[in-house]
């Protein structure tokens, strides 16, 4: 079975320009893989979307061509923003180089533009792709003790879990992204859209109850520094504490339950775990 949506840059006759697209990791200094490094240092050229002085300086000592791309402006809509970082990657391959696209955290989550950037370009015959980094999700798993292989794993950006008719399993971890920026398209600073946390919360409400306790979770972004995690109850959400780069964690009522006939076809009448906590 083909999917036409899943492309692979493994064709023969590329054009002479490059894309590579790589992830700093979260953690300044620790999380920028050696592979993501090497390509960085080789490249003709290197554009990044970091908000971090420090990593920029950091990519431009990795390779002084580094420069900028446009970042968010006061009341122009983000796919804007993000078209014009496609445009610049595309223009800079089309012209025969070796481009390299630097993006916050993994490469491939929350970066539409690199995805887009890598799809039209190998469309165009140019060799293109895009190598792993570590995500906020990665470090959330190990800072919360959260395996998704026990009871699964759900994960959806906030806006988007609100405006889609998702099946959500309240016996299965959610993960709820950008939860400071529901509702929002446009870049407003650090502000946080409370209309939009309001709506959430009785979202979540609804489905878990107002004493549900819940985790706001940011990931540490220097070594020297704790993950900043507040444990709250659901009816304290709207009001909490939140920044841009915050993720709710809410963990399952309970553990779903278990098929005792499956388990028995299947020879495993053993006890499993319960559900993950957040003590």
């Amino acid at each position: 079975m083909t999917h036409s949506n899943l492309q692979t840059d493994d064709h023969q006759g590329f054009e002479t320009g490059h894309l590579v697209v790589v992830g700093t990791g979260i953690m300044f200094g620790g999380h920028l893989t050696p592979e993501a490094k090497a390509a960085i240092e080789t490249a003709d050229e290197v554009y990044y979307a970091v908000a971090d002085p420090a990593i920029m300086v950091y990519l431009q000592r990795l390779n002084p061509k580094a420069k900028s791309l446009c970042h968010y402006l006061p009341d122009v809509p983000r796919s804007e923003t993000y078209e014009q970082w496609i445009k610049t990657l595309i223009e800079r391959v089309q012209a025969g180089q070796k481009v390299c696209g630097v993006f916050y955290g993994h490469p491939g989550v929350f970066v539409y533009s690199g995805h887009k950037a890598i799809q039209l370009a190998r469309k165009a015959g140019y060799n293109a792709r895009m190598l792993p980094g570590i995500s906020a999700e990665d470090c959330l798993f190990a800072d919360l003790l959260i395996d998704p292989s026990i009871q699964g794993c759900q994960s959806f950006e906030a806006t988007d879990f609100l405006i889609r008719d998702y099946p959500i399993n309240v016996n299965s971890p959610l993960i709820l992204w950008q939860i400071a920026l529901v509702g929002q398209s446009h870049w407003d600073g650090e502000r946080c859209n409370r209309i939009g946390l309001r709506v959430l919360a009785k979202e979540l409400i609804c489905r878990y109850g107002e004493y549900h306790e819940v985790a706001i979770y940011e990931a540490a972004q220097y070594a020297i520094y704790e993950p900043n995690i507040q444990i709250i109850h659901l009816e304290k959400l709207e009001e909490a504490d939140v920044t841009v780069v915050s993720t709710l964690f809410v963990p399952p009522l309970e553990a779903a339950s278990l098929k005792t006939d499956r388990l028995k076809q299947l020879g495993i009448e053993h006890e499993f775990s319960s559900a993950p906590s957040l003590h």
